[in-house]
């Protein structure tokens, strides 16, 4: 069978009717529904502004624990690490000299008790004495001063044993607070000297301060709000403060100021401050890094959109709302401060516009029509569940 070839006109007139069937006939080009977008209202809500820091946790008291006395260390009391309670012994030194030297103190004050004593009995025979002319006047004076020596001599005595003793009681190395602590850097046999020799270190647990600094422009902006009553100053409230560690998700802590510095570091521009957090847990170890948010502004009315709203052209930022017509109409907006995940409009929208939160690659062109689905604000990703067919049971 021979095969026959078709004319070039029938092929043209046969890829003309395969196109018109593929696009829809010969009514022209096919009509795409409205892409669907995600709105959120705008509304007006109360707002605090929050200034972050970056900043590091402090004990409140840090001890470095050095001998009062010289001698051998006899023994150690604690367990590296842990935890410890004012007045709990720590180290004890070899204290058998000290005590030796307690007791000749005690010896020698008995001895000048003893003398004082006789010194007084022979002030009172010289006394009697002296009334029937018996005694000289110079001598009389002699006897008196020599009481007057003797008691110089017992006061001398018991402040010797005063010493003594307390260098027998500086031989217990007691915790002077409650807290955790370090490792013992020295052990026992070897000789500590007195004020010198590091022992260990120990740190209080709770509560526990976060310090941190704010720079030059903050300082003056917070003293600018004190003077016109919108933010009490941190040196005459306890400001309320955010903290979240490195591992957290946002700001979990709560704390509140407690001191800023009386001048700025010239050579960083900044103020040193610190705020104080509760640490019943003990999870805030002295050392950590903490990010910190401090009251910026008082309470105020304002209007706030998601970020995912937010559109860039150059040097302007823009966002698209939807009018009655389900139309995407663009509106170049004014943005403040941000404030948990929303931003504050200053100026550009109105209070019940409705704003494209999701969906603004959708829209290739201001006026473009769309299908709104209206979302919370905070949740620009939110999906409504489906409606429930007639005769069906919702689950």
């Amino acid at each position: 069978m021979k095969s026959r070839s078709l004319p070039l006109g029938n092929v043209a007139i046969a890829l003309a009717a395969l196109l018109l069937t593929a696009c829809g006939g010969a009514g022209g080009p096919p009509e795409f529904p409205p892409p669907e977008v995600n709105v959120a209202v705008v509304e007006q809500s109360e707002v605090t502004e929050w200034d972050s820091f970056s900043g590091h946790i402090e004990a409140i008291e840090t001890v470095d624990l050095r001998p009062r006395v010289t001698g051998y260390l006899d023994s150690v009391h604690f367990t590296e690490g842990g935890l410890v309670s004012k007045g709990d012994l720590l180290f004890q030194i070899d204290d058998r000299e000290y005590r030796a030297a307690a007791d000749s103190a005690r010896a020698d004050q008995a001895r000048a008790a003893t003398r004082l004593e006789l010194a007084r009995t022979e002030v009172a025979r010289s006394e009697k004495l002296a009334a029937i002319k018996a005694v000289s006047a110079e001598e009389l004076e002699q006897r008196r001063g020599e009481v007057q020596q003797a008691l110089a001599d017992l006061t001398a005595a018991k402040a010797r044993v005063r010493q003594a003793q307390l260098n027998v009681e500086f031989s217990r190395i007691e915790a002077p607070i409650s807290g955790r602590i370090g490792a013992a850097m020295i052990k026992p046999g070897n000789l500590v000297q007195a004020g010198q020799s590091m022992l260990t270190t120990l740190v209080s647990v709770d509560p526990v301060y976060v310090a941190f600094e704010g720079d030059e422009q903050v300082y003056l902006r917070y003293q600018e709000l004190a003077r016109e009553g919108l933010r009490p100053s941190s040196r005459d409230q306890r400001n309320p403060v955010k903290v979240g560690l490195s591992n957290d998700e946002g700001y979990p802590l709560n704390g509140e100021m407690v001191f800023v510095d009386n001048q700025l570091d010239p050579r960083t521009g900044s103020i040193r401050a610190r705020a104080l957090l509760a640490n019943p847990d003990g999870r805030l170890t002295p050392g950590l890094f903490a990010r910190v948010k401090l009251l910026g502004t008082g309470g105020y009315q304002a209007k706030l959109i998601h970020e995912r709203a937010v559109l860039t052209d150059q040097d302007r930022k823009y966002v698209y709302v939807v009018n009655a017509d389900n139309q995407a109409m663009r509106k170049d907006v004014t943005l403040g401060a941000q404030v948990d995940g929303l931003r504050v409009v200053e100026s550009g929208l109105e209070l019940g516009d409705r704003v494209v939160v999701n969906g603004t690659r959708k829209i290739f062109y201001p006026g473009a029509p769309v299908n709104p689905v209206q979302v919370p604000m905070n949740d620009p990703e939110f999906v409504a569940a489906a409606p429930v067919a007639t005769g069906e049971t919702a689950p």
